[in-house]
């Protein structure tokens, strides 16, 4: 029997009511379910273990969990922070562990002997985009997304999903009733309910980030050493970059820190508005660009946003594998030959700061210091700027009577 040929079935699996429901929709449609929950560090132990119990609960053939935290920042966290640039400049890309979803479940389906792969995507969102084209450009396999089907005959897809769950004897949890909540390492996004409806995110709608009310009353210092743009110790413990972040969401959570709404415009044209929490990217941005700015040359500065925009369109709307993805990554890679140093980072709560940076690469001159001193005289100062705005003076000039 070839791959084609295969009943089974690979499922990307997160134990949510979308891939709750494909289990045994699928298994009705004749298809032995294989699912695969791709764990990359936004759940607890306790979490995980839930997951793997839901699979079984819900007659899955066979389920496994992969470790994905390490490739998830080697493959997507070390280039995001070197483009340093959110979505529209705001959105962190916090579900871009969606490419590495989908290794995982061909990694899968590979060992099973079959094509087919199966996700929980709906029709309107960009995740079916990112996982149909991750899919698409590494092989020949067929791809089948229940949530999609069940729209062409159902509007309101969460409230049949639930009752279809109901209906065969399977619980539905209490939020995920409410809202589509997606966790891992980046951070956490919310969508649905209230907030689909542009009004203010209810209660129930918080994840990691601490209230107002519960912030510390001290304020917080962290270190981050960066080497060649990447963070490789945090308060100068050497720790893997999946570790740092870990830790730097749990740090900066309890602060607050990295929750917001946004509103973007989708790959496939509709208005998204999600609230995201991502407290440890955010105070890693934020450090990272600190550094940068220090001491990459002003051109460097000047052109590599329109860079990192680019790149982010890319990961954002589904072309994680195009070509061109990875020749911007070794532009990104060749700006941070000289991003070493130690960032220090302060929060009071709901938003952080860098407040020391050093550096052996800061672009200092040794004989002058912005607005306060320099090496270079009166003359030099009204000739550079006489020549600087030459053009601009000469236009003003020569149509001044006209």
């Amino acid at each position: 029997m070839t791959a084609a040929d295969s009943k089974d079935i690979v499922l990307a699996f997160s134990g949510g009511l979308d891939t709750s429901f494909c289990v045994p929709y699928l298994q009705e449609q004749g298809w032995q379910v294989h699912t695969v929950f791709a764990d990359t560090g936004g759940v607890s132990a306790e979490e995980r273990a839930t997951i793997e119990a839901r699979a079984a609960e819900l007659g899955a053939a066979s389920h496994v969990t992969i470790d994905g935290g390490a490739a998830l920042w080697n493959d997507f966290v070390k280039p995001f922070v070197w483009a340093g640039e959110g979505y529209q400049g705001q959105y962190p890309l916090l579900v871009s562990d969606r490419y590495l979803i989908v290794d995982a479940a061909l990694a899968r389906a590979k060992a099973l002997g079959t094509n087919a792969i199966a996700h929980g995507c709906t029709g309107m969102g960009n995740d079916q985009v990112r996982f149909d084209l991750a899919v698409k450009s590494q092989g020949q396999y067929r791809i089948v997304a229940p949530i999609r089907e069940i729209q062409k005959e159902h509007t309101q897809t969460r409230a049949y999903e639930q009752a279809y769950l109901e209906d065969r004897g399977f619980a539905v949890r209490a939020k995920q009733k409410a809202y589509t909540i997606n966790e891992n390492l980046l951070g956490l996004t919310m969508s649905g309910g209230e907030i689909d409806s542009w009004e203010a995110p209810g209660d129930g709608a918080r994840g990691w980030c601490a209230r107002r009310e519960q912030w510390p009353a001290e304020a917080m210092e962290v270190s981050l050493r960066f080497a060649q743009g990447q963070a490789v110790a945090l308060d100068g413990q050497v720790l893997a970059g999946e570790k740092i972040l870990a830790k730097l969401n749990t740090m900066f959570a309890q602060y607050g820190v990295g929750r917001g709404m946004y509103t973007g415009d989708t790959t496939i044209g509709l208005k998204g508005r999600i609230v995201f929490e991502a407290p440890g990217l955010i105070a890693l941005l934020t450090a990272h660009r600190a550094l940068e700015e220090a001491v990459l040359s002003k051109q460097q500065n000047r052109f590599k946003p329109e860079v990192a925009r680019k790149w982010v369109e890319l990961v954002y709307e589904g072309f994680y594998h195009d070509p061109i993805k990875a020749d911007l990554e070794a532009f990104l890679a060749s700006s941070q030959r000289m991003v070493n140093g130690e960032v220090v980072l302060r929060t009071h709560g709901g938003r952080v700061d860098a407040v020391a940076v050093r550096s052996a690469h800061i672009l200092n001159s040794k004989g002058a210091t912005y607005a306060q001193s320099a090496d270079w005289g009166v003359e030099e100062a009204e000739g550079f700027i006489k020549l600087f705005g030459m053009s601009s003076t000469l236009w003003a000039g020569v149509n001044a009577q006209r």
